[in-house]
């Protein structure tokens, strides 16, 4: 699996979105400002999240763009796949693949398994709440008690 620039500015928008996530749509000048990428890039790739079903948008003068459900329920790996298409490290792990000769007796398919698998488990467990918490640090809220 490769993360693209087009991929890494895909999960900062989502990101930022998730971290302001709630009825009110987030600007696109906003959001180009924030994640310091020009306006005509964030479009196409808002467009791209919009097709995979990930965000929608609202138009007029209040309009922008929002998650199309809770951060809670868009994992990490649902959006590289989407983006990237495969998470796997190399093709000949594929089951369908066929381009290799010596696959059934390579020690290296053993290993890019394994690491797909690694990687799969990691990303499939990551949802963009979580990721929204983490951005954001430790809550400013302190309890005290006496």
């Amino acid at each position: 699996m490769r993360i693209t620039y087009k991929a890494d500015y895909a999960l900062k928008t989502m990101l930022n979105l998730a971290i302001n996530y709630g009825p009110d749509p987030v600007s696109v000048p906003g959001l180009a400002r924030r994640l310091d990428i020009p306006i005509k890039f964030l479009e196409q790739i808002l467009s791209e999240l919009k097709k995979g079903g990930f965000v929608e948008s609202r138009r007029g003068n209040v309009g922008g763009y929002l998650l199309s459900k809770d951060p809670s329920q868009i994992t990490l790996g649902e959006v590289v796949r989407f983006i990237v298409g495969s998470t796997e490290p190399i093709a000949c792990i594929s089951k369908t693949y066929s381009g290799c000769k010596e696959s059934s007796t390579c020690v290296f398919r053993d290993i890019w398994f394994q690491v797909n698998e690694a990687t799969t488990r990691i990303i499939d467990r990551i949802n963009f709440e979580e990721l929204a918490k983490k951005a954001l640090g430790p809550s400013e809220n302190l309890v005290y008690q006496i």
